[in-house]
């Protein structure tokens, strides 16, 4: 099996297909599991890397007390938490453990795409990702990325552009 046929990354190419996102899935030469990592390999500025955070947020109303939260980053900066938990009128936003991650997400950290999520997942995408004509993100392996544009990242996703840092 390819990392193209891994079942993440054919969820995401399946996802990407069913939004007419433009982008296709490219596999890195090696694990990107870090900004710097994926600018390095494809050759562009770390601000180009739309990191995929995932946060839990209290909610009454899901099964264990929380929800997912997913912020599309630039990579050039860090989520200023206490910001977006403000933005969203939260108290505030606790960073996901690995189980939570794949739960809710169904991928593993570091392979978190925008899209292809086991189920609904609202997301943020950070205002910042407008600045560049082509930014890249994960496609649900750590050795896979795709390129969009912020405004496809925000229509393939339903997210709500938002400034996080």
């Amino acid at each position: 099996m390819t990392i193209q046929d891994h079942p993440t990354v054919l969820r995401v190419r399946e996802a990407l297909d069913r939004a007419g996102a433009h982008g296709q899935v490219v596999v890195l030469d090696d694990h990107a599991r870090t900004a710097v990592a994926a600018a390095g390999q494809l050759g562009v500025q770390v601000a180009q890397i739309a990191n995929s955070l995932v946060f839990a947020v209290a909610d009454p109303d899901s099964p264990d007390g929380r929800r997912p939260l997913l912020v599309l980053t630039s990579g050039a900066h860090r989520v200023d938490t206490d910001k977006v938990a403000a933005a969203l009128g939260v108290d505030r936003l606790e960073r996901a453990d690995a189980d939570f991650v794949r739960e809710r997400t169904g991928f593993v950290i570091g392979g978190v795409a925008p899209v292809g999520h086991a189920r609904p997942v609202q997301t943020l995408v950070d205002r910042a990702l407008a600045l560049h004509d082509q930014v890249w993100a994960a496609a649900g392996h750590a050795r896979t990325v795709f390129p969009t544009t912020f405004e496809e990242l925000v229509r393939i996703t339903g997210g709500t552009p938002v400034e996080v840092a």
